[in-house]
């Protein structure tokens, strides 16, 4: 003769189906696309002004430098920088318009405008090239993005997303970036070459909430075919929707 499960034989009964029903979800739970990532990216870092005060510290393989700079950044187009120390770089500044970048140096007191293949040159010898200084444009205007899986950086879940360009003439044909799935901030990111030869990396290593957003406010940049220890950028403070008068974004500023 069947005889009932009693009541604690179905509530165990029952918690078992229900954990197998959330695996069962999860495993078949569907990833964002690569656009609706990019989107996400873009919405998180483009803001219309911003001030920011940082050092860069260069690890150079015999010694370490450390740079303190100011920045003015206006939307995607425009850009403004001063070195403030050491004394040897003060002073120094660099403008960016458009697609157009000039730098100002105190010591010869010269403009020179940055072009074709000089973009490539290391800024101040650090792992950063003028054209990583100048890319502020979405990415969604770039790249086609794929997301191809999910990892944890920083005890964070993220999405794992393949970028390929459109234009063949970027600086980077390809890309690999680590995006946190909460904040949407890029915590480590690969950079490659047409080749397929892996050139930069990112790494962030603190993540902070300023002026109510979240900012990767400590991250070290290597370019892998220079070697060393990298660049650490990090930012001590940052004012979003600064009011930035239109001076700034002059080639006249830049002898000022």
């Amino acid at each position: 003769m069947n005889q009932r499960p009693n009541k604690a034989a179905r509530r165990v009964w029952s918690a078992a189906c229900l954990a197998l029903l959330f695996v069962s979800l999860a495993s078949t739970a569907e990833l964002p696309t690569g656009d609706e990532v990019l989107t996400l990216v873009d919405k998180a870092s483009v803001t219309a002004n911003r001030i920011i005060e940082a050092t860069m510290t260069i690890h150079a393989r015999r010694e370490s430098r450390k740079m303190s700079l100011k920045a003015w950044i206006r939307g995607d187009s425009q850009s403004f920088s001063e070195y403030l120390s050491p004394p040897r770089e003060a002073g120094t500044k660099m403008l960016k318009l458009g697609d157009e970048l000039w730098t100002y140096s105190p010591g010869t007191d010269r403009t020179i405008k940055i072009s074709g293949h000089m973009l490539r040159q290391s800024v101040m010898g650090s792992d950063l090239s003028y054209e990583d200084m100048m890319e502020d444009r979405r990415l969604e205007d770039i790249y086609d993005a794929e997301v191809t899986g999910e990892d944890n950086l920083l005890e964070r879940p993220c999405w794992v997303v393949e970028l390929t360009a459109r234009d063949p003439d970027v600086a980077y044909h390809r890309r690999e970036i680590w995006v946190d799935e909460t904040r949407h901030i890029v915590l480590k990111e690969n950079r490659y070459g047409k080749s397929g030869t892996l050139l930069k990396t990112t790494e962030v290593e603190e993540v902070k909430r300023m002026g109510g957003r979240w900012v990767a406010t400590r991250a070290v940049f290597r370019d892998v075919l220079k070697g060393g220890k990298g660049t650490e950028f990090s930012i001590s403070s940052i004012e979003f929707n600064a009011e930035i008068p239109d001076y700034i974004f002059t080639k006249a500023a830049l002898k000022e």
